[in-house]
């Protein structure tokens, strides 16, 4: 294989319209970079069980004939894009379509195994030198906020209907016996409020409303709920929901940031929002769940977490999940949650459930309903490179939880 020659677009397969995705219609050109990742790459799926299907015939990896395959269509570009960065460079060679795979998930799932050893230690230490900063305006400050969470969620109810359950519930379900997604969406939302010891009467803030369904099943256990939102779409249909459920005197829909919020309640609930506060602003985050808080109150929150060592190495990166699915973002460790917490809202941890596996269910059911239901989300106006984006973003979700590099936690905590 040589990063000298150029690739040919495969028949049958568009490339990227240069005027919506610029960065992958004319790729960047590394020679040397690129030489250097295809020796690291070739290195890293040597003991892999997948196979690494290259022009010509030629095999990568440790898979036999049943394990997953990696189809890489056009090695030259491939390896230039890893070159210039692995971080951005690997998702964005799929979503160009230099690369495909018959089970992508499990083609992804060995190198999230892998995260901490797929570069040498000795290359490690050259990080700093190499990783790209995050872009300016894209932080978690009140402006920068609302942007980053209009990127991604005001991209289109109707496209999120196509992979939503009936609850639009988009975190991780929780799975009991018989479950069908839908289920197990009501499932994880009442562990949230058990944790918060919501029930009739209780005054409630939820920071980060969604599609309305856990403010729906807290005022239908008797409580009234202020929930807040950054998302014009998210509050538009989320006030059309909760109406419909005949809630909409228990419940108040405000287009707020949640340090914007005032007044006092007895229970602060969260579901996997604080993934998108940024490192910088915890302390934000935490104070303000505190300052809420009255005396005696509880937080039930859930959020994707990552092991604290790797928390900390990956703080800084620019990657192609900032780039492109959530900007200005960090996933937390519970010890980073716990000890922020205490700190900054004088509040204790009592009581912890993981299911990190459920989500790599969730996943993989909001993967197969997105291909399955292309055609409607295509009427919408997306194109095949947003299909690909997305399919990329679903199952490197998924591997990541079937690694277990990433963890989902419901926590409660109490004064």
């Amino acid at each position: 294989m040589s990063t000298s020659s150029v690739d040919r677009v495969p028949d049958g397969r568009s490339a990227p319209d240069p005027r919506i995705w610029p960065d992958l219609a004319t790729p960047r050109w590394a020679p040397l970079r690129a030489r250097a990742a295809e020796a690291l790459f070739r290195r890293a799926v040597r003991p892999m069980n997948i196979r690494v299907c290259l022009p010509g015939g030629r095999r990568l990896g440790a898979g036999g004939p049943d394990a997953p395959r990696m189809w890489l269509h056009r090695p030259v570009t491939f390896f230039h894009r890893l070159g210039v960065d692995a971080k951005i460079g690997f998702g964005e060679s799929y979503m160009a379509g230099d690369w495909t795979s018959d089970a992508l998930a499990e083609v992804l799932t060995p190198f999230a195994e892998r995260v901490a050893t797929l570069v040498p230690p000795v290359l490690q230490r050259l990080r700093r030198f190499v990783d790209r900063a995050h872009p300016p305006g894209e932080d978690s400050s009140v402006t920068g906020a609302r942007s980053n969470i209009r990127r991604h969620y005001d991209l289109s109810n109707e496209m999120f209907a196509t992979f939503l359950d009936e609850t639009m519930t988009y975190s991780s379900a929780l799975f009991g016996a018989g479950d069908d997604l839908a289920d197990a969406q009501r499932r994880k939302i009442d562990g949230v409020l058990d944790h918060a010891g919501v029930r009739s009467g209780t005054e409630v803030l939820e920071i980060g409303t969604g599609w309305g369904e856990l403010a729906i099943r807290a005022a239908r256990r008797g409580a009234r709920v202020t929930t807040v939102t950054l998302s014009e779409q998210q509050r538009d249909l989320a006030l059309r929901r909760i109406a419909a459920a005949g809630v909409a005197d228990r419940v108040e829909v405000r287009l707020s940031d949640y340090r914007e919020v005032r007044g006092s309640y007895d229970a602060v609930v969260s579901v996997e929002m604080i993934e998108a506060v940024g490192r910088q602003y915890w302390p934000d985050f935490f104070g303000a769940v505190g300052r809420r808080l009255r005396p005696g109150g509880r937080l039930g929150l859930q959020a994707i977490t990552m092991p604290h060592d790797r928390m900390l190495a990956s703080a800084s990166s620019y990657t192609w999940m900032h780039k492109y699915i959530f900007p200005g973002g960090l996933l937390p460790s519970v010890a980073a949650i716990e000890q922020g917490l205490a700190e900054h809202a004088a509040l204790r941890l009592y009581a912890v459930r993981e299911f990190g596996q459920d989500y790599a269910r969730t996943l993989r059911e909001w993967r197969e309903r997105f291909t399955s239901r292309w055609q409607e989300v295509a009427c919408l106006g997306f194109d095949e490179v947003f299909r690909r984006m997305w399919e990329f973003y679903l199952a490197y979700s998924e591997a990541g939880f079937r690694a277990r590099y990433l963890r989902v936690h419901q926590l409660a905590f109490a004064r």
